[in-house]
């Protein structure tokens, strides 16, 4: 098993590529949950990402004969940009086997890194058989995501980066994906102070340590389905199960929409952009899944901030649809003049905005003099819109919501 030392001999090795990240008090999020909120920013990482100091670890404890004959891995994202980094400044050649259909910025960043990119199947699973296929008929060594020791201890070097900076941290909150991140952090904060709780969070379309945890043995998921693609694994390691068993404190599974707000919440109060399992930590203190005490000091560890831009403008409309800033809904009119005047002087009356709509007096379903019309608005929270959908219903109009926060009555 990983032990303390392994993260201590890490940390030399991964100085000289990895950055040391920030660890920053959050006035906003202490004040939101009565903590003492320190985030550590590891979304600042190079490539964006923790995993560049576990590829790092591994690749510079290889032997000379196998840096000569190169590696090899799987992934579509993080792993993928980490090992193609640490693999050229270590002067070994590097393939990196991706899905075909991967996004093509996390493809032309992996290749930036100078990796080696082979697209190979519909998925992960075939993208890494294909890996192992590659391992086996060139000689070169598989750096596996998280099931490594050495992967492990690079990782724990964070832990080593959040006792050193924050001695007085009373809880860490890790996400898990595989385990290799909280299996490293847990082996780095324990050692410091055995009484620290560490703390893991999984999405629920992907929790298969909690699910493992719970069955004492490990388990694995037919599928995930998550927001958190960084995390989205169906299973969790061998190695990395024998230590959260030992070393993490809790393990707590956390929605989808718990993750869009924690990573609203983040762009709009810190300016700070994670993805989706980067920010899972603080939705997991957000919502309430996590008991602590009034002043606790608590460091969420932000493990990435590689978000695809299609995937951010989803997650951030529905982070405002769950905090009440969003409301699209439909409602009928009487299809004469003046009529969405009045409906739009009751909206703005009550300082809303509106950012869109559509008229409609051709559905068949709509009387001859009526008219649907759908509006898009922008709210200020969930006590906004029940005021403005009570006005409105007040005033005689029946009001169908499209997407938004439900009233509470």
């Amino acid at each position: 098993m990983i032990s303390y030392e392994d993260v201590l001999d890490a940390r030399d090795r991964v100085a000289g590529v990895a950055r040391h990240t920030p660890l920053e008090y959050s006035f906003a999020f202490s004040e939101m949950t009565g903590a003492e909120v320190h985030l550590k920013l590891e979304n600042f990482q190079r490539t964006g990402a923790f995993k560049i100091r576990g590829a790092i670890n591994r690749i510079e404890t290889l032997s000379d004969e196998a840096k000569a004959a190169g590696v090899v891995t799987a992934s579509a994202g993080n792993h993928a940009q980490g090992v193609a980094l640490a693999a050229t400044r270590a002067g070994v050649d590097s393939k990196i086997v991706m899905p075909e259909h991967a996004p093509v910025s996390k493809v032309k960043a992996t290749e930036r890194y100078g990796g080696e990119v082979v697209l190979h199947g519909a998925d992960y699973s075939e993208a890494q058989a294909e890996a192992h296929r590659i391992e086996r008929e060139e000689g070169r060594t598989y750096v596996h995501a998280f099931d490594d020791e050495m992967v492990m201890a690079g990782q724990g070097t964070i832990g080593l980066e959040i006792v050193e900076d924050c001695p007085e941290v009373d809880t860490v909150i890790v996400p898990i994906g595989g385990g290799g991140l909280i299996s490293g952090i847990a082996t780095a904060v324990k050692a410091h102070d055995p009484d620290v709780r560490v703390i893991g969070v999984q999405a629920e379309g992907a929790s298969s340590a909690a699910e493992s945890l719970r069955k004492g043995e490990i388990y694995e998921r037919e599928s995930v389905d998550t927001i958190a693609d960084g995390i989205a694994t169906r299973r969790i390691g061998d190695r990395t199960f024998e230590v959260i068993k030992e070393r993490v404190d809790e393990v707590v599974t956390i929605d989808d929409e718990s993750i869009a707000i924690a990573l609203t919440y983040l762009l709009e109060r810190e300016k700070a952009l994670a993805e989706g399992a980067g920010a899972i930590s603080l939705a997991a203190l957000l919502s309430g899944a996590i008991e602590y005490e009034e002043g606790e000091v608590i460091v969420p560890a932000l493990c990435g901030g590689n978000i695809d831009l299609n995937v951010l403008t989803t997650v951030v409309m529905r982070g405002l649809v769950a905090t009440g800033r969003y409301l699209r809904f439909r409602t009928i009119l009487k299809d004469q003049p003046g009529a969405l005047v009045e409906l739009g002087t009751i909206i703005a009356d009550l300082r809303a905005n509106i950012t869109a709509f559509h008229h409609d007096r051709t559905s068949r379903d709509v009387a001859m003099n009526d008219a649907r019309v759908e509006l898009e608005v922008e709210t200020r929270g969930p006590e906004h819109v029940d005021e403005l959908l009570s006005a409105l219903r007040d005033a005689g109009y029946e009001v169908e919501i499209v997407n938004g926060y439900q009233m509470s009555v």
